[in-house]
């Protein structure tokens, strides 16, 4: 853990436990996530203990190699308000017609 003298408490990374989780979905030992990103095993457990957290420049490979959004991995949500009204139209008819969602995705180029 990390000893944080100005609040004088102890903190730990919170990002660790969100790169296990994917880790562990996807399979991989630290070991293999490692050598996916390029990085040394001992690194991958520092961050998943929450003694560090991995560097900004590092972020896409992890996400890449896991097959996870940045903002899952970063656990950071949209609130409503943060949408256009256009936005939450396209969601909503894409949330009620199922039958479309594949043409969507594949234009999207999510398929």
């Amino acid at each position: 853990m990390r000893y944080n003298q100005s609040r004088g408490d102890l903190m730990k990374y919170e990002i660790g436990a969100r790169i296990r989780k994917y880790r562990e979905m996807s399979g991989f030992s630290q070991k293999e996530l490692a050598q996916k990103i390029g990085v040394s095993n001992s690194r991958v457990s520092n961050w998943e203990q929450g003694i560090n957290r991995p560097d900004a420049d590092i972020l896409a490979d992890i996400c890449k190699a896991l097959n996870v959004s940045p903002s899952e991995l970063l656990d950071v949500r949209l609130s409503p308000e943060d949408l256009s009204e256009q936005e939450r139209k396209v969601i909503m008819a894409y949330r009620t017609k199922p039958d479309l969602r594949k043409a969507v995705n594949i234009l999207l180029g999510l398929e």
